[in-house]
């Protein structure tokens, strides 16, 4: 049953907030990422993880998209782009729909990095998560999962998410 919006108090809502962006900070961190590259035993710029990142979970993308996802901008991360391609972690190939664009999709080079640092995020979240109970964490996992698609159907509509009726 969703929550009426008078049910919501506002200052559990500004908690809710702080939290939200208490997490964004560690994530948005250039620390957690370098330390996630070196337990990984990879050696890549910090600069470029994000990038090789939201490839390998989204598939292959084009720069205008990368750059929305990574909240930079379209020549700052098709220069990145070109490097990932130079250190032959991406290729690039033409978009299916648009052949004027082009796409950037991991290859074996980059699957396999991916694959290290992936292990290594597993290792770090392990460690993180090891005193939680199984019921916390997976309310943790439920309830995290119904907040970000109900935030990326948010980006996709903000005038329209949530209308009733």
């Amino acid at each position: 049953m969703p929550v009426k919006k008078s049910a919501l108090p506002a200052r559990e809502l500004g908690q809710l907030r702080e939290a939200i962006l208490d997490i964004t900070a560690v994530v948005n961190s250039p620390r957690p990422d370098a330390a996630l590259i070196a337990a990984a035993g990879v050696e890549l710029d910090r600069a470029l993880f994000p990038l090789l990142s939201r490839i390998e979970r989204h598939g292959a993308l084009g720069v205008k998209e990368l750059a929305d996802f990574v909240g930079r901008d379209y020549t700052t991360v098709s220069r990145q782009v070109a490097k990932l391609e130079a250190l032959d972690l991406v290729t690039r190939e033409p978009d299916p729909h648009d052949r004027r664009i082009s796409r950037s999709a991991l290859t074996a080079a980059g699957r396999k990095m991916t694959a290290a640092i992936d292990r290594a995020r597993r290792k770090q979240l392990e460690r993180l998560l090891a005193g939680w109970s199984e019921p916390d964490f997976q309310a943790l996992l439920r309830l995290t999962r119904m907040l970000a698609d109900d935030m990326e159907s948010w980006m996709r509509d903000p005038e329209g998410f949530g209308r009733q009726g």
